[in-house]
């Protein structure tokens, strides 16, 4: 039992020829796409080849690479273990594009990988843990389309377009949302050519997204796998089937992909999510699926609002100190109108749920004294607030 380090030490020398792609090697260049590739790999707008793993092990600037300090010792096994074997030794880099845009809460970020076997896959990046992070992951999946969607549909077509032949496209949490929803929207003659479809604890999709993208006619390339405490990829996944993986990690640190348990070229799998983080997530789907846009914008940034008064810079942070996190919210639900801070509290108690098994007597003592303040909230509550919006801009696509 292992993780997608331990497989690559152990399968890093089967060809792609010899053992096709699976579900783990997704799940290995997922990961690969967060590094910092930036000025190392040629830009998907400039067109101008690729670079062997091999070649970027050699380059000046190749430190850059694990400049992200949260996982810089996994980042780094990982490269490593992939350039020790045959299988990615030779795996081309390129079409690489990353931009930054605050003023619409986006980051997108993707890259192509071309084979051994000169099979594409290409892969978006995901988010961190970060609160602005998972934010951008809650607007996919409840104010679809954003950004980022528009973006990834129109890099898909651009790199299809240049690359011939069979692919996957893939990508972890934000980018598994990406990955299915360029799929659905991309090209008709590229459609075609693709193998399987990646979201490895992506959020879903609102209904009324999949059926107007004509969901039906990717289904069956759609591969969602999610870890046992999934909270954003299961927002919306009734209509998505998917699998569920065991994690050495607690809570919502069960989104990390080297907390994914491997066992020989296969995940080890469980029959569900917790059950009642299903309940939970249910009944705020149900709620959400009654509010029309203006209220759905108005739910999203009052809950971050809330998460963010409890001064965690992230989701796992929120759930280690709950004594901390919660005075905070306590405060910021006492704007809110009753029925927003119903489901609110719901939303907040289901990432303190899901962080129970690590933490299960402090978080059951947390999440009744939240309930026991927020019901006498009612008679100085000054109703909600609405949060201050950005002006309406034009994002200018990728590759334009």
């Amino acid at each position: 039992m292992g993780t997608i380090i331990d497989y690559l030490k152990e399968y890093g020398d089967c060809s792609f020829r010899d053992m096709p792609m699976n579900d783990v090697d997704s799940l290995v260049l997922c990961q690969l796409a967060y590094l910092k590739f930036d000025g190392l790999v040629p830009d998907v707008r400039e067109n101008t080849g690729t670079v062997t793993l091999e070649e970027l092990s050699h380059h000046a600037k190749a430190e850059g690479l694990f400049s992200d300090v949260r996982y810089e010792k996994e980042n780094r096994a990982l490269f490593e273990a992939m350039l020790a074997g045959k299988r990615y030794r030779t795996l081309r880099l390129g079409c690489h594009i990353n931009l930054i845009e605050k003023e619409w809460e986006t980051q997108f970020s993707a890259i192509t990988f071309i084979l051994e076997d000169d099979t594409l896959y290409i892969a978006f990046r995901g988010t961190d843990e970060t609160i602005v992070g998972w934010k951008e992951d809650f607007n996919m999946a409840f104010l679809s389309p954003v950004p980022g969607q528009a973006y990834s549909v129109k890099y898909l077509n651009t790199v299809t377009d240049r690359l011939s032949g069979p692919f996957y496209v893939g990508g972890h949490s934000k980018g598994g949302n990406l990955a299915v929803y360029s799929a659905m929207n991309c090209a008709p003659e590229t459609q075609q050519r693709i193998r399987k479809i990646y979201s490895m604890d992506g959020p879903g999709f609102r209904p009324e997204v999949l059926r107007e993208s004509n969901y039906d006619r990717i289904a069956g390339k759609v591969v969602k796998i999610l870890p046992r405490s999934s909270l954003v990829g299961m927002l919306f996944e009734r209509e998505i089937h998917y699998e569920v993986v065991e994690s050495k990690n607690f809570g919502l640190a069960q989104h990390d992909p080297y907390s994914w348990k491997v066992e020989g070229r296969h995940f080890i799998k469980v029959q569900d999510i917790y059950e009642s983080s299903k309940k939970m997530d249910n009944t705020l789907n149900e709620w959400i699926l009654s509010l029309d846009e203006a209220h759905l914008k108005t739910f999203v940034d009052t809950l971050f609002q809330v998460i963010s008064a409890s001064q965690a810079d992230d989701l796992i942070a929120l759930t280690a100190d709950w004594k901390k996190s919660m005075n905070g919210m306590i405060s910021a639900l006492k704007e809110v109108d009753d029925e927003t801070a119903e489901m609110l509290k719901q939303t907040v108690r289901s990432l303190f749920e899901i962080a129970r098994m690590h933490v299960k007597e402090d978080v059951a003592a947390g999440i009744a004294t939240a309930e026991s303040h927020v019901s006498l909230r009612k008679s100085d509550s000054g109703g909600m607030r609405e949060p201050r919006r950005r002006a309406g801009t034009k994002a200018v696509l990728p590759t334009e």
